[in-house]
């Protein structure tokens, strides 16, 4: 409790700190006040006095009072952000009160310190945080990003990944967002395949051939996960199928990585057919059925014939989550076009043919990671060696 005369005194003192305080404690009582009307005018009068008042301590003060409630006077808030900037920028950062009206100007004509302030505030609108990422801060930006409640827009996301997806570190602020578009992530897949490709030190640890393959399988696989996610997304997929990004390798990636849903949206934006349609054929279909399934999507004769056996032969393991069973579904598809063509592959088969060929050893060798070491661990027996004869040893003349 303190006497207006006293009061009064204190906010008339020569002594800025004493001024401060007054400052404080108006600022307090004007938001819990609970008296006469009289008394709350005679507060606010107060607020606005201080406002004028030379030292940025004092206005400070009644700043640091009042820049967290939603109940503080609107005028003394929006009059604060002319003040000098350690107080206009603390009123930024934290006052509820302030609407995107009164934040936008700033945010386009404000400084780098000024466009954190608002970026720290709790919470932001989405033609706020646009705003803020027109500027072109990149910092400010990945650290906008970085606030998963923070919205974005699918719009928004999608453009800074064509814009901004070649540096790393807004990339990978980019990929950690959960509400991140499908195609904007295949954009920054497709951006660090680049990258990968012309860093130093990937090039130098591999040979051009490898490095070329391992970068297309990576993104290959990358691509038909991203669509097993997004396979309700029919924009994103129908996408793909209108900028003809879909080929036969894609497809079959899809199927032996147990990529169904994804799949399936293929095959339903090819032919036209709803998607419910071709996940029951692809479930429970017969050949004759299954083949003109594929037809219809414009696929090759024979290429419709590989996938019928594929799916077949898919119907009877899980390709999802089994690698084992993925090495056996492409060994047994390998080993049957080698059968029936007698090891002469036909033109049309052989872009398949030697993807289904690269994907047997890299499934072989999952699949074979651990075996020995599991089968050691439980096994107490001993492995036996065939004899081997003694050999004369070869004598070679002196040097």
């Amino acid at each position: 409790m303190i006497g207006y005369q006293a009061f009064a005194d204190l906010s008339q003192s020569s002594d800025s700190n004493e001024r401060g305080h007054a400052a404080h404690l108006a600022a307090l009582a004007y938001l819990d006040h609970r008296g006469p009307a009289d008394e709350h005018a005679a507060l606010y009068a107060a607020l606005i006095g201080f406002l004028d008042d030379p030292s940025v301590k004092v206005r400070a003060a009644l700043a640091y009072g009042l820049l967290h409630s939603p109940d503080a006077p609107r005028p003394i808030i929006v009059a604060m952000l002319g003040d000098s900037p350690i107080i206009s920028r603390a009123v930024l950062q934290y006052s509820p009160l302030l609407v995107d009206a009164d934040l936008l100007p700033i945010v386009r004509s404000g400084d780098v310190a000024t466009l954190a302030a608002v970026a720290e505030r709790r919470v932001l609108s989405l033609r706020l945080v646009s705003a803020l990422v027109a500027r072109g801060e990149d910092e400010l930006t990945i650290g906008l990003l970085r606030r998963p409640e923070v919205p974005f827009g699918a719009a928004l996301l999608d453009s800074l990944a064509a814009g901004k997806g070649a540096d790393a570190k807004m990339r990978g602020a980019l990929l950690c967002r959960p509400d991140l578009p499908a195609s904007a992530r295949l954009v920054l897949v497709r951006r660090a395949t680049e990258s990968l490709r012309e860093c130093r030190m990937v090039k130098g640890a591999l040979a051009p051939e490898r490095l070329e393959r391992l970068l297309r399988d990576g993104t290959d696989n990358a691509l038909t996960v991203i669509g097993e996610t997004a396979s309700d997304d029919t924009a994103f997929v129908d996408g793909l199928v209108g900028s003809d990004q879909l080929n036969t390798r894609l497809l079959l990636q899809a199927m032996v990585t147990g990529h169904v849903m994804f799949f399936s949206a293929c095959l339903a934006s090819l032919a036209q057919l709803s998607r419910e349609k071709v996940f029951v054929l692809l479930e429970n279909g017969s050949r004759p059925a299954l083949n003109a399934l594929f037809l219809r999507c414009g696929l090759d004769p024979a290429i419709s014939r590989l996938l019928v056996r594929l799916i077949m032969l898919a119907r009877t393991a899980d390709l999802s989550d089994d690698v084992a069973a993925r090495h056996y579904v492409v060994t047994a598809l390998t080993e049957e076009l080698i059968a029936e063509y007698d090891g002469d592959i036909p033109p049309e088969l052989e872009e398949a043919f030697s993807y289904l060929s690269a994907q047997n050893v890299t499934l072989a060798r999952q699949a074979a990671r651990g075996v020995m070491r599991a089968f050691a661990e439980s096994s107490t027996g001993v492995l036996a060696l065939p004899l081997i004869e003694d050999e004369p040893q070869l004598q070679l003349p002196a040097a």
